[in-house]
């Protein structure tokens, strides 16, 4: 997946070093944020194909920064999760098929990119 980045926004700094350890290691270039202001920022400013979002964040919630992110570029994926744990690799694998499914049926993914 070379130059795919992928941004991640989780204020958890344990939590955002197991993120981009497994996004990495399924081949993205990940870049990372911990407060709604600094992902905002990143995702306005770099070539950004994915995001995840984690929804509460210290200064804003995620549906928040989510809405203003596709407002900026509508056609980004920005999934929105809620914390780390038993159900994250399958958020990650989930992601990753998706980014990686040029052909992907649009009316199956339309609640998420809504």
């Amino acid at each position: 997946m070379n130059n795919v980045r992928v941004l991640c926004v989780e204020n958890h700094i344990q939590y955002l070093d197991a993120l981009k350890y497994m996004l990495e290691a399924a081949g993205y270039e990940v870049v990372s944020a911990t407060t709604g202001r600094q992902g905002l920022s990143m995702f306005a400013k770099q070539p950004i194909h994915g995001v995840l979002l984690e929804y509460d964040l210290p200064d804003a919630t995620g549906s928040t920064v989510r809405a203003e992110m596709k407002r900026i570029k509508p056609e980004v994926p920005v999934l929105l999760f809620a914390g780390v744990g038993s159900q994250t690799p399958f958020l990650i694998r989930f992601f990753d098929s998706y980014l990686r499914n040029d052909e992907r049926p649009e009316w199956a993914f339309k609640d998420l990119d809504a």
